[in-house]
């Protein structure tokens, strides 16, 4: 494949850009029906017009002069065309965001720029994906490419670097508004395993929902630049690239996938080019998304189909973060809203992005510190999913701020990741304290004046927490000795939150068939990790199996439940069976457990 693109750009090599004969100035192409070229109508030496946006709105013609046809370069039957494009693309070289462009010939489609070559190319060498890849995409195709790039899946990478490397597609670049360059720092390696290339955005988004704006009729018309939406409001995140073809209703871009998720329902924006950056290593546009006026329907590998006057659903998120001070008062307060686009792998990432960006951006920052969030997922249909949990700097190898986004982003994994339907989420709304002080607290001892008891009994318990700094925190419980408890030893269990919750989601990780009521229910039980859980541990088995626990079973009713389960709704069992009493709560992250042995006589 290099061998041919070699021969044929040997051909041209003495030509420094193309030239063109003074012909009239061009037309700026519009929407509607256009008559395409064929590609074996397109011949080594044509000359046509590329348009695309270099800075603002209004796409500008760029020359293009054909060297020829690459054969089955990007799989069997897929032809690219190479071309080297004049005027100010040969100063800013094929720039990340040109994906797109449409090339002229004669008036005729014939096809979007979408590779470069190489790096440190003297020459704007382009390839054009042809026309008839691009109108193979069908809005009705809901088959889902193997490929996708997603996070959680890593993909193999298009070699790149210097030299002589071939035709690879252009970058669109995900570029980040309102976010730091910490937070792209930290979470460049949910992007590296997929090969997506971040871009700390030249300024805010302005869209703000997914509902199209007036006028979307006349929006993104063939050369202008375009904006996929993942996340918009006070932080945004966008793809951008231009747009090939629009017949009124429909539009095709990119030439080549942006994360080849095949179909999908995204928000499709007009956005406007602050500058082109020309660059022998890496020329790009730097753009900002503005209105949405449609929605992306397919990402397929030959381009992007989106459709005018479209609404994709968005999760609305409200944060409200707040600083306090050593006596819980107030210092400052601020309020972030967001939307983000809904899809089973990437809500996860984009809400542990976000959360992990908003306290990233607070001055109040420091790394001995406590966050406190609660807030709640609401859903259309099943209950909503409370939110509660504490975080702070210990013995992770992370600091508090990412082991929050996590946490946030397991739940939200959990929620979309189940095998049997999608949830459909009515919005996020979460408040988080920011806390100037390390708030860790270890369980360390526990002792019982009485470990010799009754059935029916009441045993008073004194535990011990012993926090990060400063004296033990001291507590007394009462644990009431059920009347038919059989003789013989027990334990009481003082314990953080995980202790208890650990083998019900060990259960429910096994089982390929929990829906999202299930899913709900299942979030909903677990412990907060800001509470001292009391629990009686007795002798008698207990079963997990989707969102119900079943404790204290006798063993001929385990044996039956055991033998009736089938390998893909799998059961777990333990012998031992915890009864949570009672719990204390703490405004300290809770860790460890201690266990207490009583003789019931």
């Amino acid at each position: 494949m290099y061998m041919r693109i070699a021969a044929l750009l040997t051909c041209f090599a003495a030509a420094s850009s193309p030239s063109f004969a003074a012909d009239p100035p061009p037309v700026r192409p519009k929407s509607g029906k256009v008559e395409i070229m064929p590609l074996g109508e397109v011949k080594q030496g044509m000359k046509g017009i590329a348009w695309t946006v270099f800075q603002g709105a209004e796409p500008e013609p760029v020359p293009v002069e054909i060297i020829g046809i690459s054969r089955n370069m990007w799989g069997p039957k897929q032809d690219i065309i190479i071309g080297k494009m004049g005027g100010k693309a040969a100063r800013t070289n094929v720039a990340k965001g040109m994906s797109g462009s449409p090339v002229y010939i004669n008036g005729k489609l014939i096809g979007a720029v979408s590779l470069g070559l190489s790096q440190f190319s003297p020459d704007a060498i382009c390839g054009i994906t042809p026309i008839e890849l691009m109108l193979e995409i069908d809005s009705k195709d809901q088959s889902r490419p193997t490929d996708a790039r997603a996070p959680g899946k890593a993909v193999a990478q298009t070699p790149q670097g210097g030299g002589f490397d071939g035709l690879i597609p252009i970058d669109s670049p995900l570029v980040f508004a309102g976010l730091n360059g910490d937070t792209l720092r930290d979470f460049s390696s949910f992007f590296d395993q997929m090969g997506v290339r971040t871009v700390q955005g030249s300024g805010g988004s302005t869209t703000r929902g997914s509902k199209p704006v007036a006028g979307w009729e006349r929006a993104l018309n063939p050369g202008d630049s375009v904006a996929t939406v993942l996340v918009d409001g006070d932080m945004g995140v966008s793809a951008f690239g231009t747009v090939t073809y629009n017949d009124g209703k429909r539009v095709l871009a990119f030439g080549h996938p942006l994360f080849n998720l095949g179909p999908v329902d995204m928000p499709l924006a007009k956005s406007e080019v602050v500058l082109t950056l020309a660059s022998q290593f890496q020329p790009t546009k730097m753009a900002n998304a503005s209105d949405v006026v449609g929605a992306l329907r397919q990402d397929r590998h030959s381009g992007i189909m989106g459709e005018l006057g479209a609404t994709a659903p968005m999760i609305p998120v409200t944060l409200k973060v707040r600083s306090l001070d050593a006596k819980d008062a107030v210092r400052s307060e601020k309020e972030f809203h967001f939307h983000v686009f809904v899809h089973q792998k990437w809500t996860p990432t984009l809400m542990m992005l976000t959360l992990y960006n908003s306290i990233s951006n607070m001055n109040e920052f420091v790394d001995e510190a406590t966050y406190r969030l609660n807030g709640k997922v609401e859903m259309n249909g099943p209950p909503n999913i409370g939110l509660a949990t504490i975080q702070a700097t210990g013995d992770l190898p992370m600091p508090a701020p990412m082991a929050l986004a996590l946490w946030l982003g397991d739940k939200f994994n959990r929620l979309y990741l189940n095998n049997v339907n999608p949830p459909d989420v009515k919005g996020v709304t979460m408040n988080l304290d920011l806390l100037p002080e390390r708030r860790v607290a270890a369980v360390e001892s526990a002792w019982a004046a009485d470990t010799e008891v009754q059935a029916g009994d009441e045993v008073h318990v004194k535990v011990s927490l012993r926090p990060y700094r400063g004296e033990a925190l001291q507590r007394e419980v009462t644990v009431k000795i059920p009347a038919g408890l059989a003789r013989g030893d027990h334990r009481i269990l003082l314990s953080d939150a995980d202790t208890l919750n650990r083998m019900q989601t060990a259960a429910s990780y096994q089982n390929r068939f929990i829906d999202v009521p299930q899913t709900v229910s299942l979030l909903n039980q677990e412990r907060t990790n800001n509470r001292l859980y009391v629990s009686l541990v007795t002798s008698s088995p207990t079963a997990y199996f989707d969102d119900k626990s079943l404790p204290s079973l006798p063993s001929s009713v385990l044996n039956v439940m055991q033998a009736g389960r089938t390998s893909t709704r799998a059961m777990v069992t333990t012998p031992e069976t915890t009864a949570e009493q009672t719990s204390i709560s703490f405004d300290y992250l809770v860790t460890g457990s201690y266990s207490l042995r009583i003789h019931v006589k």
